[in-house]
């Protein structure tokens, strides 16, 4: 099978499941933010998610996109490496190759570790106990937990800042996959990439401070 079996096809599979994890992010950001202005209402949304049979439905998928989006993003990059060696980022273009470009899988190691680090903040508290038929934590209560450790604060933000390093390229990046690599085009993902990352992640990095240094409870 050519998605599976080609680069093309690798790259394909890899960009449709980061344009879903896009989608994913911005939903759970505007969440996010919820919590900065009322206690009850994020509350009330984290109820909603974790029993509305269509989110349960979906987390396995998200998880799913996760491991996929991973798997290429790992193949795609040994192939590149051993195909190109040394050589594997340069280009006939003028225009230098940017940071991020360069690094997307390095990105991508540090957004998986905190991920992890994550999963253990919260859905370990809040969506796996519920499927283990106990009571999980209130979302809010975690959050305000969560940030009030200086330390954790700061890794979450170092995640945060990772992201958006990777969105930036990742979205453009995509839709060229996908065929939309005209120059005019080119030039309008790029910036369209680099500002809905930059709100995306604003509504991350909002509540991490907010929580982190000014709430006093």
């Amino acid at each position: 099978m050519w998605l599976t079996s080609s680069s093309i096809g690798r790259k394909l599979v890899m960009s449709i499941s980061g344009l879903f994890l896009i989608t994913f992010l911005t939903l759970h950001g505007s969440i996010n933010l919820v919590a900065v202005f009322s206690p009850e209402g994020y509350n009330a949304a984290c109820d909603f998610m974790g029993t509305n049979p269509i989110v349960q439905v979906m987390v396995p998928v998200l998880a799913f996109g996760f491991i996929i989006h991973i798997i290429y993003a790992l193949v795609l990059t040994l192939q590149n490496r051993r195909a190109r060696g040394n050589d594997r980022y340069r280009s006939s273009s003028k225009t230098p190759v940017a940071w991020n470009a360069k690094n997307m899988f390095v990105l991508g190691i540090i957004i998986l570790g905190i991920l992890a680090f994550h999963l253990t903040h919260f859905w370990q508290h809040m969506q796996l106990q519920e499927w283990m038929g106990n009571e999980g934590d209130k979302g809010f209560d975690l959050v305000v937990k969560t940030f009030q450790n200086p330390i954790v604060t700061v890794c979450y933000l170092i995640w945060f800042v990772a992201v958006w390093f990777h969105l930036t390229h990742g979205f453009w990046s995509a839709f060229q996959t996908i065929g939309w690599n005209n120059q005019i085009w080119f030039k309008r993902l790029r910036v369209i990439g680099i500002v809905l990352a930059t709100l995306i992640m604003l509504t991350y990095v909002i509540t991490a401070c907010y929580f982190g240094f000014i709430y006093k409870g």
